[in-house]
């Protein structure tokens, strides 16, 4: 285990799934990490999974849709670590698989909430203290996912956010250039989680029909995560996509 790089980073969603995944992944490469999620006890178990890396993780329970707790997330990271390298925009939520017409404007919003605004609330924090700082920078990564590109059936809300993801990571990288902030997305496609094991059983496709998919283990994420945030800041992966070689995205699948 690596110990001591000096870089800090912050991960959404870091309670669970990718976002515990790629969280691991930087403290094991010597990142101090600051986990952030709505359960604290699922952070803690984070960074107790960490083993002895766990001295270098920050569990702080934050709502990224609530402007107040965004700020104190960032705030308690930069008090506990005195700076910023990374933000890894991660935390994502889903609505009811329904027919459009169907689905309750309360879960629109929601979904609008936590994935875009709250994107959006911690990129403009990751801003305001990395283009602070000294060294001045730093780089952001969204988790924009395959519905960045494809909706399945039934997911106009999740779709629309990870579309409008694209557009938040452009801006992002041109706006940041000016303070030595890179921004890239990450596209993910079946990454083997606790949220994908019903792929296995069979999940809805555009036929209508329900089918199995192929599943890929979350350690690809990571990987390609330590290798984006590992870049030195002259140098951007803008855009990546890492999928299950085989799940329905390209062709027929």
């Amino acid at each position: 285990m690596a110990k001591g790089s000096g870089k800090v980073a912050i991960v959404t969603g870091a309670g669970s799934g990718i976002g515990r995944a790629v969280a691991l992944a930087l403290l094991d490469a010597g990142w101090s990490v600051a986990l952030a999620g709505r359960r604290l006890e699922a952070l803690e178990e984070t960074a107790a999974l960490s083993g002895e890396a766990a001295d270098w993780a920050l569990p702080v329970a934050a709502d990224v849709s609530d402007p107040a707790s965004v700020e104190n997330l960032f705030q308690s990271t930069r008090a506990r670590f005195g700076r910023l390298d990374l933000l890894f925009n991660n935390a994502g939520s889903g609505a009811p698989p329904v027919p459009l017409e169907d689905l309750p404007l309360e879960a629109w919003k929601r979904v609008v909430d936590v994935n875009l605004t709250g994107a959006f609330l911690c990129t403009q924090a990751a801003f305001r203290l990395m283009k602070a700082q000294d060294p001045r920078g730093g780089r952001i990564i969204n988790n924009g996912s395959i519905s960045a590109h494809v909706p399945r059936p039934r997911s106009v809300a999740y779709t629309a956010t990870k579309h409008a993801i694209t557009g938040l990571t452009r801006s992002t990288s041109l706006d940041g250039r000016v303070y030595d902030i890179a921004c890239g997305q990450i596209d993910i496609g079946n990454a083997g989680t606790e949220m994908t094991r019903a792929m296995s059983r069979g999940v809805p496709q555009a036929d209508g029909s329900l089918a199995p998919e192929p599943v890929m283990d979350v350690s690809a994420v990571a990987d390609a995560i330590l290798y984006m945030a590992g870049l030195p800041l002259e140098a951007n992966v803008q855009f990546m996509t890492v999928m299950a070689t085989k799940m329905p995205f390209i062709g027929r699948g």
